[in-house]
């Protein structure tokens, strides 16, 4: 049978619920997996009606069990956090943070329960969560802390372009401070098991210096013999095929040229740039995103949770322009994963 995935709505002030309608007006969704999405239904009716969007017939449930899974119908578990009279697209509010936690709290219960097979998260904003008074730097740290959780990671992935990062949501100094053997190694394994799991049989893991150069035999730094490359023997002890440290400006053309398949980045934005500027394509003449892709996949986690590499993108909700792709793609990944 299908994998039953439960798709959180996101903040709903952002893109996120009418990339769930366009999500589910294709009906290529329901030939991979039964989606349900965790949500409100006032929101996604306001995203039904801004020209342009399809229309689908709504039915808000209260289990997964209550829904069709029909190409047409837009099964939504209605959670009644909040009403669009509430919500002003593309303004930050605690309501809408609020409402955004409750989404994801309910879609990580359901796993948790095995009521769904995988989870798929649209984007939330971190300053309404906290206003909301939910104290988190991201979804990552909600999964971890709400699955108890202490040992993970985030992958992004588009195509076969793959990174795992060592720390992630820190300030750039932080991140400095933890790149240490265990936690590289720790990553390694994560990755590695991560491309088995995506059908990789031999995975070739590229692990990224930290300094420019890789810190030049100590001269920039000493992280890449104290910390990294201890990390990357053990990694080779145990049969892991890990190669490095590789200077973080060259890593990824390698791994674009298939040397690798998933590189170890030692930090969010050593990760995340390189990947965004694969994915997203943006038409300077049409003044449009033609493509928004990348996915974000949490890493070492009891259930499957992954979600679209993008923000809430304030500055498109309510227009009816954004692409759901990245969605698409976060659906695809969470029903292979689910289905092995």
């Amino acid at each position: 049978m299908k994998p039953r995935i439960a798709i959180t709505m996101g903040d709903p002030a952002s893109i996120g619920p009418e990339l769930c309608v366009r999500l589910l007006a294709n009906a290529e969704t329901y030939d991979i997996c039964r989606p349900l999405i965790v949500g409100d239904s006032g929101i996604l009716v306001r995203a039904m009606d801004i020209p342009g969007m399809p229309r689908l017939s709504l039915r808000p449930v209260e289990t997964p069990d209550d829904a069709l899974y029909t190409h047409g119908t837009l099964d939504v578990l209605d959670m009644h956090a909040c009403a669009p009279e509430e919500i002003v697209p593309g303004r930050v509010s605690a309501r809408a943070g609020d409402a955004a936690f409750r989404y994801v709290r309910k879609a990580i219960a359901l796993a948790m329960a095995r009521d769904v097979d995988a989870t798929v998260t649209n984007a939330l904003n971190k300053e309404a969560l906290n206003l909301a008074g939910h104290h988190f730097s991201g979804h990552t740290e909600i999964y971890a802390h709400y699955t108890h959780t202490s040992r993970y990671a985030m992958l992004l992935a588009d195509e076969d372009m793959r990174i795992a990062h060592v720390s992630t949501h820190v300030s750039l100094r932080e991140a400095c401070n933890c790149v240490k053997k265990e936690r590289v190694l720790e990553v390694i394994r994560m990755a590695d098991r991560a491309c088995r799991s995506m059908g990789v049989a031999q995975p070739r893991v590229g692990v990224a210096g930290l300094n420019p150069h890789c810190g030049e035999n100590g001269l920039f730094g000493r992280e890449e013999i104290e910390e990294i490359s201890p990390a990357i023997q053990a990694a080779r002890a145990e049969n892991i095929d890990a190669d490095g440290p590789v200077p973080p400006d060259t890593v990824y053309a390698k791994a674009r040229g298939g040397w690798y398949d998933v590189v170890v980045a030692m930090y969010h934005d050593q990760g995340h740039i390189p990947l965004k500027l694969l994915g997203f394509v943006y038409d300077r003449d049409a003044k449009a995103w033609q493509a928004v892709g990348g996915v974000n996949i949490t890493l070492g986690l009891p259930i499957i949770r992954t979600s679209v590499d993008h923000g809430t993108a304030f500055d498109q909700a309510g227009r009816g322009t954004a692409s759901e792709l990245s969605l698409k793609h976060a659906v695809e990944y969470a029903a292979r994963l689910a289905g092995r």
